[in-house]
């Protein structure tokens, strides 16, 4: 869905435990982002979260972490002995979550090509997000990520990490005229 003026959304602010009248109705089996609580909360998800570049395995879990936040896709983070690190290139950047503090950032290669940017950490995670700390996210714009064998796609807007399956509807934060959210 892409928003634009005539939505009603510009001057909507998000207010705590309401699903706005332009959110997408979940139908069975699926979820709304705007369910989703802020602060954001962190499941474990037993479901089988795989990423590749190519034919290379880059993770593969059953023991992954679900970030869940108001009006973005889940990001998943997978525990550091399920993901293959001589896949990963540490890059000099990082970023700030004022959820989960500093993050770092890394490219992944197959040995042939390299994908800038496509992963990152929060290797000393604050307080409630401590579980992930170490664990490794991924773009899934850059790889090949899937949730029990589904294709998973990019949140809009490029910054945020979060993968789009079938069971998720939004609209998601990132969408043309999202930026007041």
């Amino acid at each position: 869905m892409t928003l634009t003026n005539n939505d009603k959304t510009v001057g909507w602010h998000y207010r705590g435990g309401e699903r706005p009248p332009f959110a997408i109705q979940p139908g069975p089996g699926q979820e709304s982002v705007w369910d989703y609580p802020r602060p954001p909360a962190i499941l474990t998800c037993d479901k089988r979260i795989e990423v590749r570049l190519g034919a290379r395995v880059i993770a593969s879990t059953r023991a992954a972490f679900r970030v869940l936040e108001t009006a973005g896709a889940p990001t998943y983070y997978l525990p550091p002995d399920t993901v293959d690190f001589d896949a990963l290139v540490a890059v000099d950047a990082q970023s700030f979550c004022e959820w989960k503090g500093t993050a770092r950032y890394w490219h992944v290669t197959d040995g042939q090509r390299r994908v800038a940017r496509a992963a990152w950490s929060y290797p000393d995670a604050r307080d409630r997000f401590a579980a992930i700390a170490g664990c490794i996210a991924f773009y899934c714009d850059r790889l090949d990520c899937r949730v029990d064998g589904q294709r998973a796609f990019a949140q809009p807007g490029g910054f945020y990490g979060g993968w789009v399956t079938p069971d998720i509807v939004g609209p998601f934060k990132g969408e043309p005229g999202t930026q007041g959210w």
